[in-house]
């Protein structure tokens, strides 16, 4: 009698390849959210800047070949893995006294951008350039999303993460949209090299960074027209929602110290600034600033022209988030209120939806837009000005570079968002601000981080969170105007048209080989 053959006993990499094909939603919904997560460790305070090109090529392998609503799916769970630890300050800032609704909350809105990005890179996935249109497609969701709805929330895009990496220069040549663009066209077409084994992904993979050496002599931190001496004043205030009702304690902790400042200068152990940046709204202000007592002899003190970040209330009700530039001579002059004002924070859309997950509605006045250009001229120099949020539009700054400011400055009031990554993610956009328009960056904050950012992106000084300090140094003054300043929007709008017509493309491809033939065979 013949003994039936013993099938032989699976390995343990046949069973991982028999369940990976027998469960592809969840191994594909899995990469999606290591993928969502990598993209967040790229993210400063940390400079592994690099992990964002496998991000999105785990994030290629999950959706590639995929239908529409598979890539909605799986870039909705890429966006909340990335989204949530990224936005997790918003939790500090209003966990305590609203639970998780409002992190959760807006994270899951962001995250439905990304849901409608990850659909169309679906479709056009394996078309023939598939990276190039992927990452298109991508910058285009990044574009919705920075200007819809309320004015659009540009945080955490990818190319904000880069400021310690080797794109860093792309900045001079598409500012931060072409920063995304090229992150996700390496991480791309890096999984399509591994799928098709072609030459073709491997340039795309390689050409970014090539382009971005390419550009790197022309990052420098030459002073073109002199330079200018600034001092920052970081008085310091309680944290979070702690803040509510202290701020009487901001103003009175930033004049002393910018009282403390007047006497170093006075006795010589710092050198004398140009020009002296207080932080955003670290004082109110009433219709005419001139009656404010204190400020006019602290600035008198200082002896020196001196940016003063303040909420204004006007005659007619109204309140605007300003910068006035104050004379130790004449008073205050000219101002610039804020054009980008913060949904939910500076004004408040849907007040009986928004009533749910903000304290910040019954009771409070909507600010108002300011409509001037972003630019002061303050100690003969002119200072561009883009007001804490504001740094994360792409139009602000390059507004101010093309009017002819010499150096960026961006007042800013943190103390709300507590001992969280919130800081250095928007010094990351001020780093990255520096490189597209070839400008320095004066950061100046509340309770930190301040930071003096040369125009290569690099900082080279800063202050700690929650913690009284002055910054004085010597910035170069230049009047470069790059590419990115140059052409402003329009490389993005490229992206994305050529983004949208490549999924036109696709999808009509699929319709017509979908449609029944008719006639003889």
């Amino acid at each position: 009698m013949i003994a039936a053959p013993v099938s032989p006993k699976p390995t343990p990499a046949r069973r991982t390849v028999s369940y990976v094909r027998r469960h592809p939603v969840i191994w594909r919904s899995a990469v999606s959210v290591v993928a969502g997560l990598l993209l967040f460790l790229s993210f400063p305070p940390r400079t592994v800047w690099w992990l964002a090109v496998p991000a999105f090529a785990l994030f290629a392998v999950a959706i590639r070949g995929r239908r529409a609503r598979a890539g909605f799916g799986y870039g909705f769970l890429f966006g909340m893995a990335f989204l949530l630890p990224s936005l997790f300050w918003l939790q500090d800032f209003l966990g305590s006294g609203f639970g998780p609704s409002p992190w959760v909350g807006l994270s899951a809105v962001l995250s439905l951008f990304i849901a409608v990005a990850g659909a169309a890179m679906a479709v056009v996935s394996t078309m023939r350039g598939g990276p190039v249109w992927m990452a298109a497609l991508f910058v285009a969701g990044e574009a919705l999303r920075g200007r819809f709805p309320f004015g659009g929330f540009p945080w955490s895009r990818v190319g904000f993460g880069q400021p310690d990496g080797w794109y860093l220069p792309l900045a001079s040549l598409g500012g931060a949209p072409l920063l995304s663009f090229a992150v996700v066209l390496t991480g791309c077409a890096i999984t399509e090299f591994l799928f098709r084994k072609r030459v073709s992904p491997a340039l795309m993979a390689v050409v970014p960074l090539a382009v971005a050496f390419a550009t790197l002599p022309f990052v420098g931190t030459d002073a073109q027209n002199g330079t200018l001496t600034v001092a920052i004043v970081q008085g310091n205030a309680p944290e979070g929602l702690g803040a509510l009702g202290a701020g009487d304690e901001m103003r009175r902790n930033h004049i002393a110290r910018a009282e403390q400042l007047a006497a170093d200068i006075r006795a010589g152990r710092v050198a004398r600034p140009d020009v002296v940046i207080m932080p955003e709204t670290f004082t109110g202000l009433g219709p005419d600033p001139a009656d404010d007592v204190a400020l006019n002899r602290m600035v008198t003190d200082l002896g020196v022209p001196t940016l003063i970040g303040a909420r204004q209330s006007h005659g007619n009700g109204t309140d605007q988030n300003v910068m006035v530039v104050w004379d130790p001579v004449s008073g205050p002059g000219a101002q610039y209120a804020k054009s980008k004002l913060v949904p939910f924070g500076e004004f408040v859309p849907i007040r009986s939806i928004a009533r749910l997950f903000t304290p910040f509605v019954d009771g409070q006045v909507d600010m108002q837009p300011g409509v001037e250009p972003p630019i002061l001229t303050a100690a003969g120099t002119k200072l561009g000005v883009a007001i804490c949020f504001e740094v994360a539009y792409d139009d602000v700054l390059t507004q101010a570079a093309r009017d002819g400011a010499e150096v960026l400055t961006v007042p800013t009031n943190n103390n709300w968002f507590g001992r969280t990554e919130m800081s250095y993610q928007q010094l990351a956009m001020s780093r990255i601000r520096a490189v597209e328009h070839d400008r320095a960056v004066v950061v100046s904050a509340t309770t930190g981080v301040s930071a003096i950012v040369q125009p290569d992106g690099s900082v080279t000084r800063q202050t700690d969170l929650y913690t009284a300090d002055t910054l004085v140094a010597t910035v170069a003054k230049k009047s470069t105007v790059t590419l990115a300043t140059r052409m402003g929007a329009w490389p993005e709008l490229v992206m994305v048209l050529g983004g949208l017509l490549a999924l036109l493309f696709s999808v009509g491809s699929r319709v017509r080989h979908q449609r029944p033939r008719t006639g003889k065979e």
